[in-house]
């Protein structure tokens, strides 16, 4: 009987720890609207090697820090606009420093202005491919993963880039389905979190049958 009692107990507890996981990751990818008057930060990663992709976060780090402090008072997309724009210099600065601070000899390039984007999702909603106004850092032969956030208004407390979700829209898209048949389809993305969740469930259920 007390065997039986310790079960129910702890199957309580791992549901609600199942719970209040999944209520942490539907309130930190709630629906986000990326308005057309917005400017975004592109940054390609040399490649996909651990190491580069590990500058490409350093640099991104250090670009959106220093950005995020010329257009956090700024309210008008066109003053937003210029004023990055008249930075483009200093981001440069910023990528060499970083560069030079991880002592790698790699190359990059900055550039303001119309920038391509893929297609891409974050919780409901489907950001279709197309051109927008951009910051875009290419480190090395930018070959690699990419990163990307908004820069006006400020949210690159988001990260627009992940999910696995996203390449199976990109390739939907290019076997040239509209988003808006794309939208309607059910997306199911789980993180390695979730992952965790599940394997530690399914154990301690193992261990106890036994």
């Amino acid at each position: 009987m007390n065997k039986y009692v310790i079960i129910l107990y702890i199957t309580m507890i791992m549901i609600g720890a199942i719970i209040t996981i999944y209520g942490q990751q539907t309130e930190a990818q709630g629906d986000v609207v990326i308005p057309n008057e917005a400017v975004r930060l592109r940054i390609l990663a040399n490649s996909d090697s651990p190491a580069d992709q590990a500058l490409k976060r350093a640099v991104r780090d250090a670009v959106n820090e220093q950005i995020t402090t010329w257009v956090s008072d700024l309210t008008s997309f066109e003053e937003a606009k210029q004023v990055i724009a008249q930075h483009v210099p200093d981001i440069e600065q910023t990528v060499a420093r970083v560069l030079h601070e991880k002592k790698s000899d790699q190359s990059y390039k900055v550039t303001f202005g119309r920038v391509s984007f893929p297609t891409k999702i974050y919780g409901s909603y489907v950001y279709p491919a197309g051109e927008y106004d951009a910051v875009l850092i290419t480190l090395g032969k930018g070959e690699g993963a990419n990163w990307w956030c908004v820069l006006f208004p400020p949210l690159c407390f988001l990260d627009f880039s992940t999910g696995e979700a996203v390449r199976s829209v990109e390739k939907q898209v290019e076997q040239g389905k509209q988003v808006d048949q794309i939208s309607e389809q059910p997306l199911v993305v789980e993180d390695e979190q979730q992952i965790e969740v599940k394997f530690f469930v399914a154990e301690v259920w193992k261990k106890l049958m036994q």
